[in-house]
């Protein structure tokens, strides 16, 4: 007896909606001393995750296509000058929460069939305002600096 064909798992296409704010925080390496230069080094993180596929947070394949990071309070001051393609800025005019919820529902409304929006958060709040899924921070900060898949 042979072994059964074991089924293509077909790429997801996501993209990702990024609290900021959430992921820079849970990292204890002293981002509360200078929030705007954490959040540039976010940023640049994120330049290298559009067009990569990669194992999502279920493991599950996906291709993100694009990432949108919302940027508050002190971390405004990043601006939205640092991006690279795939990448876009909001910065948010007060709850960051809110400006993720609002950009979340936009994206879901405006994308095509067959693309997903993922919001990166680890707060609970925020995650029971969403409709679709959410992955942590862990997820995305254990992404390696490889280069895109071409």
């Amino acid at each position: 007896m042979g072994e059964e064909p074991v089924a293509a798992v077909a790429l997801v296409d996501v993209v990702l909606v990024v609290d900021a704010a959430n992921v820079v925080g849970s990292r204890p390496d002293g981002w509360w001393r200078d929030r705007a230069g954490a959040a540039r080094r976010l940023l640049a993180q994120l330049a290298l995750v559009p067009g990569r596929a990669v194992a999502g947070a279920d493991g599950a394949p996906v291709r993100v296509l694009a990432v949108a990071a919302v940027l508050e309070g002190a971390a405004r001051a990043a601006g939205v000058h640092p991006t690279a393609p795939g990448v876009e800025v909001l910065l948010a005019e007060g709850s960051g929460d809110d400006a993720v919820v609002e950009l979340a529902g936009h994206l879901g409304r405006d994308l095509g069939a067959g693309t997903e929006v993922v919001v990166v958060t680890a707060d609970r709040g925020l995650r029971a305002r969403l409709p679709g899924r959410c992955w942590g921070p862990g997820w995305l900060l254990a992404l390696p600096d490889a280069p895109p898949a071409r």
